[in-house]
């Protein structure tokens, strides 16, 4: 049975300290984002800023998915766990 996405995002989490960088990255990403998005006025500064965020926090992301898919692909040819 093919493990779901949450539980190898979980696996990860615990077992790969490079997944769990990238996952306080996108927190972090996600958080900056969240204090510029509920400002009234932006700023050029900001504007620019906001931009840069979502490209850093998709970045982190598809590097996360990659290597959920890695774990998966990698799963797969192992075989079954006995």
């Amino acid at each position: 049975m093919e493990q779901g996405t949450v539980d190898i995002k979980e696996h990860l989490l615990q077992s790969d300290e490079d997944f769990r960088r990238l996952a306080q990255k996108h927190h972090q990403y996600d958080e900056q984002l969240d204090k510029l998005v509920h400002k009234v006025h932006l700023s050029e500064e900001e504007k620019v800023e906001e931009v840069n965020l979502k490209k850093m926090k998709l970045h982190v992301k598809d590097q996360m998915e990659f290597m959920i898919q890695k774990y998966r692909q990698q799963s797969a040819s192992a075989g079954p766990a006995k």
